[in-house]
Formats: C-alpha cells, sequence, structure tokens
C-alpha cells in the first residue's frame, strides 16, 4: 500500500481581514518602491546641479534594492512552483542556483570532511562581515571567510557554507551552501539523503540581471564546480565514497537568481561521509522543517511544533522595520524642532491671517491655542508610534498591521507636499521621511515578518486560553 504524501505549504492568507490587509499591503509596498523612485528622479532632474550627482546613485539603490525585489517576490509566487524542483530559491522567489551534490552522514562529519578537504566555513552575513567583504572586495584584500548571500530549499536558508578563495581574491571563490534535509523526506525516486547542497563557482562581481544589485557572478558549468567538490573531498578522506544518480535531473540550460546562465547535464553524486570520524558534540542542532509546499512521505509528527517554534524567532526585516520607523520618527522630530525655532515667525504669520477688523487679541489666542494644540498632538503621536513599534517588535500582529497603515498614509500625505523646483531642505527631509516609510512597509509587509507576528499572536493566545 502506497505511503500518502502530505505536505505544508506556507501561502499569504487571504480569507480574513488582516489576510486581505497583508496583500494590500504586501502590493503596495512594492508600488510604493518605485513610486519613491520616481520621485527622487524628478524631483533631482528639476533641480539639477550637484544633486545630479547623486540621483543617479539613489534612484539605482532605491529600484535595486527595495522595488525590483518586491516586484519579483510577487511575481515569482504566481509562476515559480513552491515544493522541492532541483533548484534552490532567492530570496526574491526566483530560482537560484541548481542543487548538484546529496550526502549521508552527520553535520560534524560534512564538517570534517570539508575541512580536510582544505574549505573554510564562510561567517554569517551580519552588518559587520557585509561591511568586510565589500572592503575586501573594493581593495582586493583576502577574506577567507567572506559571508555568502542566502538561498533558499524546503523554504529554509542553507545551514552552512563552505569556500575556498582563488588567489586571496575575494571576488573569485569556490562555495557550496548546505541544507539539511527534514526528517522522513526522500529525494524524487525514494532515495533518502542527510543533506543536499548546491556548488557554485564565483567567476567575478558584477550586477544582476535581474535586480541590478552588486552580486557574484557565476560560472556557467556547474558540474565542474560539483565535480570539484566531489573530487577534493574524495582526496583528502579515503574513507569517503560517492555513488551517482544518474539523470537526476533532465540536463538544462537556464538562468540562475542572479541571470547568469547555468547549465548541468543533471546527475547527482551522493557523497557518503557516515565512515568519517568527527566530534559530534561540537555540532548544534538544526531546524528539520519544510516551510514551502514540499510533500513528505511521512509528516514528522513534532512538525507543526518545530514550525511554530522556527516562527517565533524574531526575523530581521522586524528590526530593520523598527530601524527606519523610529528614523522616520526623527525625521519628523528635527522638522518639528525646524519649526519651533522660527515660531515667533509663524506666530507673527498666523496671527495676520486670522486677525479681522483689528482684532489682534482674539487672533492671538487663537494661534497661541493652534499652536499648543499642535505641540500636544505631536507629543502624543510622538508616543503613540514609540508604543506601536515596541508593540510590533515584540509580535503583535495587529499593531503591525496598524503601523503600516499610519506609515502608508504618512507617505501618501506628504508626497501631495512635494512641489517641483529646486530640492531645499523641505523637500529632502520630506523624501526621506517618505522613503523611510515605505522601508518599514516593505520590511513589516514580508513574509518573515508576517509569520513571526501571526506566531507570537497565536502564541499569546494560546497561552491566555490555558
Amino acid at each position: 500500500m502506497a505511503t500518502k504524501k502530505s505536505s505544508f505549504s506556507l501561502r499569504r492568507p487571504f480569507w480574513s481581514l488582516s489576510g486581505l490587509l497583508d496583500q494590500i499591503f504586501f502590493l503596495l509596498a512594492g508600488a510604493a518602491s518605485f513610486w519613491l523612485a520616481w520621485l527622487v528622479w524628478r524631483e533631482g532632474w528639476h533641480s539639477g546641479g550637484w544633486w545630479m550627482v547623486g540621483l543617479f546613485v539613489v534612484v539605482w539603490l532605491i529600484t535595486a534594492y527595495l522595488a525590483l525585489p518586491r516586484l519579483h517576490r510577487i511575481l515569482s509566487s504566481l509562476y515559480v512552483p513552491n515544493y522541492f524542483i532541483g533548484r534552490t530559491r532567492t530570496a526574491d522567489g526566483l530560482l537560484g542556483d541548481p542543487v548538484n551534490l546529496a550526502l549521508r552522514g552527520s553535520e560534524a562529519q560534512v564538517h570534517q570532511a570539508m575541512t580536510a578537504a582544505g574549505w573554510t566555513l564562510a561567517e554569517e552575513i551580519t552588518v559587520r562581515s557585509s561591511w568586510r567583504m565589500m572592503v575586501a572586495i573594493l581593495t582586493r584584500r583576502s577574506y577567507p571567510q567572506a559571508p555568502v548571500s542566502s538561498l533558499f530549499l524546503f523554504g529554509r536558508r542553507q545551514d552552512f557554507t563552505y569556500q575556498q578563495e582563488v588567489d586571496g581574491n575575494p571576488g573569485k571563490r569556490h562555495h557550496v551552501r548546505f541544507w539539511r534535509c527534514p526528517q522522513g523526506w526522500l529525494l524524487p525516486g525514494g532515495h533518502r539523503v542527510d543533506w543536499l547542497a548546491a556548488g557554485t563557482y564565483d567567476r567575478s562581481v558584477g550586477f544582476s540581471l535581474f535586480t541590478l544589485q552588486i552580486t557574484h557572478k557565476i560560472d556557467e558549468n556547474t558540474d565542474i564546480e560539483r565535480d570539484y567538490i566531489v573530487q577534493s573531498a574524495l582526496k583528502a578522506r579515503a574513507s569517503i565514497e560517492v555513488t551517482t544518480l544518474k539523470d537526476f535531473s533532465t540536463g538544462y540550460h537556464s538562468r540562475n537568481g542572479g541571470g547568469d546562465t547555468i547549465q548541468t547535464d543533471g546527475d547527482l553524486p551522493v557523497l557518503e561521509v557516515g565512515r568519517v570520524r568527527a566530534n559530534k558534540s561540537l555540532i548544534e542542532e538544526r531546524d528539520e522543517v519544510i516551510l514551502d509546499a514540499t510533500s513528505h512521505e511521512v509528516m514528522p509528527v513534532a512538525h507543526d511544533t518545530l514550525i511554530q517554534q522556527f516562527w517565533s524567532r524574531r526575523p530581521p526585516q522586524i528590526a530593520f522595520g523598527v530601524v527606519a520607523m523610529f528614523a522616520a520618527l526623527a525625521v519628523s522630530i528635527i522638522n518639528t524642532v525646524v519649526e519651533l525655532l522660527a515660531i515667533d515667525q509663524f506666530h507673527s504669520q498666523t496671527v495676520a491671517e486670522l486677525m479681522v477688523d483689528g482684532q489682534v487679541n482674539d487672533a492671538a489666542v487663537i494661534a497661541n491655542w493652534l499652536i499648543g494644540s499642535s505641540i500636544i498632538i505631536g507629543v502624543v503621536w510622538v508616543i503613540t508610534t514609540i508604543v506601536l513599534v515596541s508593540r510590533t517588535f515584540s509580535g503583535s500582529n495587529r499593531l503591525r498591521l496598524v503601523l503600516m497603515m499610519i506609515s502608508g498614509l504618512a507617505v501618501i500625505a506628504n508626497s501631495f507636499t512635494l512641489t517641483i523646483g529646486k530640492i531645499t531642505w523641505s523637500t529632502a527631509s520630506t523624501l526621506l521621511f517618505i522613503g523611510l516609510n515605505i522601508v518599514a512597509v516593505l520590511m513589516f509587509s514580508s513574509d518573515a515578518a508576517r509569520r513571526f507576528t501571526r506566531a507570537r499572536s497565536q502564541a499569546r493566545r494560546a497561552a491566555r486560553s490555558h
């Protein structure tokens, strides 16, 4: 009797009010990022002068790192299969590098085998490692532990990456990403492996064809890199064996997420590292969960619990969104302070506008009331924003939606205050305020932020019910 396959498909819910709002903000944030690029271009173009120097850079940054990634995320959710097809996916949902290597053995044995073969464990992506990577590329300084961009398999980013720098140049390197296979999951054809990997060779640094971001460009023939990885492991350890799943996939020519052409014969080597001696106590436990629609032969009993734990970890998108909101709040406060420094002029102007039949006293009272009310409203607004941001950071799903709604309204309201002409402090600060709010909506409307706040909110409700 055949085993019934099951899967966990992670899709954006839209049958509830919160789900519908999530869908709307997910789409509007993408449109708003293109709108921001247009606003910056329009204001800078009409201003002319030295503003044109940084105009192209700013528009490129907005387009490459905000607008196009969200556009690809929207489109790829419609046409890219959301299950295992032998290809990784980028954070934008595009098809990434091919899966061209499998392993059987523990994580400790994989680490031992790769280290013995002369490979270096890549550092995690952090602000510090990213900055060091950028400096190393520009100065052509060696950085053997340079971080590697994230690719996704089973809906998860790679567990770790190994690499070999070439000639001390961080722009050229062999590298291979590893994913732990979920318990009970089988390769197409019924083959059981413990790890899957995607190995490619970075030949240079350039621009992505699809997003225009700066990225590594890989060599077209991924089979050469696959065979290089296998041979390096076999030469280092006599206890390692290899079997090959011939025609695991159809040989094909395609492009990866950066737009680089790739080709493969479709074979999948399986490295047997189970006989390698290694210290298992040095290895941390991995999350063996599937977060896309890839099917299990047997769904693990604790799978739902593992997913809940996985989502409950605060993603970087939440932190970036919070930083963007506080930065927007700081810009707003600075603008308010600048206006308060000229409060006497504002008071006189307000009195002049309100004065009727020479009744200066009444006009002055009204002006004082307007100024005082504005200050009180501003203080309340600051406190409210801080509370909303703090609660969103702690995992409130409803307040995340409220915060996106407020940011969206702020973007719309401030966009209409911009006038074409030379860029002034007021114009620049307004553009910055709009941009920061758009970044916040992009971050808070991401899949990672949505999963986190929904998981935290569900956990709180479950705790209260008990």
